[in-house]
């Protein structure tokens, strides 16, 4: 038997933190889905030109497996950059929904966060928590986690980065960011 946790929330708004304690405390598996898109934006990197992604994209998102989450330039701004765009993609949501369904149906417990998992990917989970903090605590953790960094960009770029990823997320037709009815609403402003 499986028990699913569908935890959603713009970015930076500590969805990940929650999520993986979580996990920790229950012992259950745990997948950030955002990896996956950002799955597809690294492959796509690395074979070349990023042209025709609307055509490339889904065929890369039906073939991730497991491992493929553990890449370290997951995390890169280049890479980020390119996950927004193909997350837009009905073809890509649809392959990578299969992926979640899949591991939202292990056994024992699971915890997956992102932006459609209450909504779209696990409607019928049986705890859905919505995860969100004002826009300038989600900019300045934001800021913390990457200032160090090489290039780093300043407080106001990452600012204007999270308002325009939030108006990417709850504007895009397929499946956009927004709190499913039976949802708890945590705000960790």
């Amino acid at each position: 038997m499986s028990f699913t946790v569908a935890i959603d929330g713009p970015a930076a708004a500590g969805k990940g933190t929650i999520a993986r304690a979580i996990a920790e405390r229950f012992g259950f598996h745990h997948l950030d889905t955002g990896l996956l898109y950002r799955v597809v934006g690294s492959k796509l990197l690395e074979a070349g030109p990023l042209s025709d992604i609307e055509a490339r994209a889904p065929v890369i998102a039906g073939r991730i497996v497991e491992a493929d989450l553990s890449d370290k330039r997951l995390r890169d701004e280049e890479v980020s950059a390119v996950a927004s765009v193909v997350a837009a993609i009905p073809a890509v949501r649809g392959a990578l929904i299969r992926f979640q369904r899949r591991f939202a149906a292990r056994e024992g417990g699971v915890v997956l966060d992102g932006r459609d998992i209450g909504t779209v990917v696990c409607p019928d989970a049986e705890v859905k928590l919505y995860v969100t903090a004002r826009e300038d605590i989600r900019a300045e953790r934001r800021f913390e986690e990457t200032r160090n960094h090489p290039a780093a960009p300043g407080r106001q770029v990452v600012l204007e980065a999270i308002r325009a990823r939030d108006s990417l997320d709850s504007g895009r037709s397929a499946a956009p960011l927004r709190r499913a009815k039976d949802a708890v609403l945590l705000d960790t402003s």
